[in-house]
């Protein structure tokens, strides 16, 4: 039985021309149809978060800003980090991923 997994970006950087924007568009389309049925949801690009606490509000995005997500089907988190090595946000070292299943309530 599958389950569901959230990808959660941190890092990257927004593309500085247009062809940079086509490139990286492209990477993203092809990664996501790479994995076919099992993306659940593509997700999105995010903007910069607060971090709220019992302390109050920090405008920083916190330790390892979160700079977008996406979510899959698959059998285990061995197979969705199968999943998430190809994503394009890895090239050159720029950003990572963070792999964690969705707990069903």
């Amino acid at each position: 039985m599958s389950s569901k997994f959230m990808f959660v970006f941190h890092g990257g950087g927004k593309p500085e021309t247009p062809e940079d924007c086509e490139r990286v568009m492209a990477a993203w389309t092809a990664w996501m149809a790479g994995i076919g049925d099992a993306m659940v949801d593509g997700g999105n690009p995010v903007g910069m978060s607060k971090t709220v606490s019992e302390g109050g509000v920090t405008d920083n995005g916190g330790a390892n800003p979160v700079s977008g997500y996406s979510i899959v089907r698959a059998d285990s988190i061995d197979a969705a980090c199968e999943f998430a090595k190809g994503c394009p946000i890895l090239e050159g070292g720029k950003g990572t991923v963070e792999v964690a299943e969705i707990i069903q309530m």
